[in-house]
């Protein structure tokens, strides 16, 4: 069975695929600005939106989840 470091592991692989998926869009929005194509922008933004939100609740999972066993010397 693995721990809650690997579940933490898992997690904060997730948050930085997220991260970088919300730096994607944004471009993307910029894009959908500057073009003539304005009725992109609304799913982009949409989509933005829904991202962030969701990377927000993931932040605040991780910060609810313990570190994992830390290994310490006994004497």
């Amino acid at each position: 069975m693995r721990g809650a470091g690997w579940i933490r592991g898992l997690r904060e692989a997730e948050a930085r695929q997220l991260r970088n998926e919300i730096d994607r869009l944004e471009r993307g929005l910029i894009e959908a600005a500057n073009s003539k194509a304005k009725w992109n922008l609304h799913e982009v933004a949409h989509t933005l939106r829904w991202q962030k939100a969701r990377l927000r609740r993931l932040e605040e999972c991780l910060t609810a989840m313990p570190a994992g066993k830390t290994v310490s010397g006994r004497s």
